[in-house]
């Protein structure tokens, strides 16, 4: 990104008073663009620098120390111009974090201070109602805003179908559709990205996110790579990259994930699944487990179709998944889980005569 006033590039009063503690002594605000491995890229309203964190920041990286693409740190540039050290991150706004993968329960922030997030979902086979309601739920507990994006409307027959399938699941969520290589859908795109907006771009590998990027962009700068033979996307993306657009806002690619799995988004899970646990509230019994109790409002939904059996299965799946989390992350209740599974395999061994 070039140089750009601070406002342009997402400051606002929440910014300017963290920065307050740093403000003199040579320390510049400055927002990250692109995230290296060990360096960054910052833009500031003097320009680009490329910058490294002390090691300090480095120090602190269990703990979520260092900073990601669309932090806002502040920087001491060096006297020669060669560059600059990160000295703080600021307290984001939102951050949209999933568990890094492979590992037992670590946390990976794929950005910060994001106002709005794309999910984009290719009409061409990619549409998955399950997979978009993990999305869902990991974009409502960042603090951002969710809006669907069904890309490759061009080559769908059946727009409509597609519209009915997400409906049920994006309950309250913007949907929009849109093609990347017709232009259809993108004028009502570029209306999330006004100002000094940052809206951030999710989805799997070869949905269309760098060609949608192109249309809003209005220049044809981003490398496309066609959809391989076995109908899985190809990695374009790379890096989580910062760019500005002509008009006003910002945009934050991301390479596409094969996987997200949840980090710590309960109160996400209950905004995406209101429509579930709303009926359970409704339940003759507060503890109930909706599994034959009378007077449960889940099962007597179940039945009769109002609540679709796929749908509360995907909810209960995501229930366990950050129940296996919270485990991973408390020693307590790791302790209770091997309780819990003693107690089974005793009751295995010597089962009750009757």
């Amino acid at each position: 990104m070039s140089a750009a006033s601070l406002e342009a590039l997402g400051w606002s009063a929440h910014f300017e008073e963290a920065f307050a503690p740093y403000a003199g002594d040579g320390f510049l605000p400055a927002r990250v663009a692109v995230q290296h491995r060990g360096a960054y890229v910052v833009c500031s309203e003097t320009g680009e620098l490329t910058a490294e964190p002390t090691g300090r920041l480095h120090h602190e990286t269990a703990h979520g120390g260092l900073p990601v693409t669309g932090d806002w740190v502040a920087i001491r540039p060096h006297e020669d111009g060669s560059g600059a050290i990160i000295h703080a991150v600021l307290p984001r706004r939102t951050s949209i974090s999933r568990k890094a993968a492979w590992l037992a329960a670590e946390e990976q922030v794929l950005g910060a201070n994001i106002d709005v997030v794309f999910l984009v979902a290719g009409l061409d086979g990619d549409l998955n109602p399950r997979r978009l309601e993990r999305y869902l739920a990991t974009v409502w507990n960042s603090g951002a805003e969710p809006v669907v994006v069904l890309s490759k409307a061009d080559l769908c027959d059946d727009v409509e179908a597609a519209l009915v399938s997400v409906a049920g699941v994006a309950i309250g969520v913007p949907v929009h559709v849109a093609s990347g290589l017709t232009g259809e859908g993108v004028d009502e795109l570029r209306g999330y990205v006004t100002g000094n907006r940052t809206v951030a771009l999710l989805g799997s590998s070869g949905v269309g996110k760098s060609t949608l990027i192109n249309r809003l962009r209005g220049e044809d700068v981003q490398a496309v790579a066609e959809v391989r033979s076995d109908g899985r996307g190809r990695h374009t993306t790379t890096t989580r990259e910062l760019v500005q657009l002509p008009g006003g806002g910002l945009l934050l690619d991301t390479p596409g994930m094969r996987e997200l799995q949840l980090w710590d988004v309960n109160e996400g899970l209950g905004t995406t699944f209101g429509d579930v646990e709303s009926l359970a509230a409704e339940c003759r019994f507060s503890d109930c487990s909706h599994d034959g109790e009378p007077g449960c409002a889940i099962q007597a939904a179940l039945v009769d179709g109002s609540l679709e059996r796929e749908r509360y299965a995907s909810y209960t799946k995501l229930q366990r998944e950050l129940r296996a989390l919270a485990i991973r992350q408390d020693k307590r209740l790791q302790a209770d889980a091997r309780k819990a599974r003693r107690r089974f395999g005793r009751a295995q061994r010597h089962p009750k005569r009757w």
